[in-house]
Parts: structure tokens; sequence; C-alpha cells
């Protein structure tokens, strides 16, 4: 029988890490493999085996892992321990509804202390969505987009739950937004919404955020229903 291949070999480790810098090390290192899928989603990731890839003890191990579970990339799951936590699923609706909450209050927040410098990178950042062929840039760029529109924010504990949600939507439109045709789409409400912010419109802009994000769940949802998604699920 064929032994099915350790995600963790893809990882590569280059030379000693110090002490000082094991946990962030290991936190950057995961989060980037879980992020593109090097390690897929149902992944254990076992606390000795990744102290022994990276030549530290388990503790910085121990608190790398609690970060990426903060961060919603890792759930801990009896008699297992931390495992790859898995794309957006059915509950959809409900993270999307939660996300409106969230970024709306950051954007509120964040528009009155927003700078030219942060409109015209907004503005880049659409501009490159716009040309870009590759998905899973077109991902990264989507969250840094909206991350540039709340970064004036001032409340920090906010500002990381509101990346947590990006994140996880980073994670599933690297490998579903070709099936899912949404490039076009998301640009015009990128466009819109980057007009009402330079205007300092804030009810108006915090409206179009929840327009954008209700359009994208409705995508999402039919996506996730469709034989398309269903098959990729399986096959996984």
């Amino acid at each position: 029988m064929t032994q099915k291949p350790n995600p963790l070999n893809s990882i590569k480790v280059n030379g000693p890490i110090p002490a000082h810098l094991a946990r962030s090390v290991i936190e950057e290192t995961l989060r980037s493999a879980i992020l593109d899928g090097r390690i897929p989603c149902g992944t254990a990731l076992r606390q000795q085996d990744l102290a022994d890839l990276f030549g530290v003890s388990r503790m910085p191990v121990r608190e790398a892992l609690r970060q990426l579970e903060a961060q919603a990339l890792l759930n801990v799951v009896a008699h297992k321990g931390a495992v790859v936590a898995p794309l957006v699923q059915g509950d959809a609706v409900e993270t999307y509804a939660l996300r409106i909450l969230l970024e709306s209050e950051a954007l509120r927040l964040s528009i009155p202390l927003l700078e030219n410098e942060d409109l015209e990178q907004a503005a880049r950042y659409i501009d490159e969505m716009e040309t870009e062929k590759n998905y899973t840039e077109i991902g990264r760029l989507n969250r840094l987009f909206h991350m540039s529109l709340y970064c004036k924010a001032p409340n920090q504990r906010l500002l990381r739950l509101v990346e947590d949600g990006l994140n996880e939507e980073e994670r599933f439109l690297r490998f579903n937004l070709e099936a899912m045709g949404l490039g076009k789409l998301s640009q015009e409400d990128h466009r819109a919404l980057l007009r009402a912010v330079e205007n300092r419109d804030i009810e108006g802009s915090v409206k179009l955020l929840a327009h954008h994000l209700n359009r994208g769940v409705e995508v999402i949802t039919r996506y996730l229903g469709s034989p398309e998604a269903l098959n990729k699920k399986t096959s996984q």
C-alpha cells in the first residue's frame, strides 16, 4: 500500500532557530503553509513532530499552535490535537453575519482617521486585482484591500478579529475563486466602497460594505451547494 505523503515534508527549516524567535518563526511558517495549501484541511499537527522539525522544545510549538487556533486556522479536536481548520463551509451565512458586524465597526472607526496614502494604497490594490490572473494572489490582494480601509481603527482587538475573518476568506478564495467567477463583481463593489470612503461618507460606506459581503455570502452559499464544490470536497 502506498504511504500517504507527510505534509510537513513541504516545510523547509534553514538552520537552528534562535530561542527568542522560535514561537514567531514556527507560527509564521505554519501559517503560510496552511494558507497556501501545503498543509491541507484536516491535517493533525502533533507537537512532538513539529518540535523535531524545527529543532526546538515543545513549548514554543505549543504557543505557536495557540496563536494559530486564535486566528481560526486550527481547531483542537479530541484525540487528535491541533487540526487544520476547514475552509468556509455550511456556516457561511453565520460567518459573514459576524464579519459584517465587526468590519462595519472597524470601518466606522477608521474612516475619519484615514490619510490620502491609505486611500491611494487601497486604489492600487483594486488596480492590481483587475489585472491579476493568479487566484492565490487575488485572495491576498482582497484581504489587503479591506484591511487598508480598516487599518486606522484604534481598537486593536477588533482589528485582530477582523483580520481573522479575512484570513479565513482568503484561504477559501485561494482554492475556490476560479470556479466561483467572483473577480469582476468584486472589483465593482470595491470601487464603489472606496469612493464612499474617499467622500468620508461613513454610513454610506457601511451600507456598501454590508451589501458587498452579503453578495459574497450568496455566491459562496450557492457555490458550496453546487456539484463542483461537492466533487471538490470529496476529492480532498
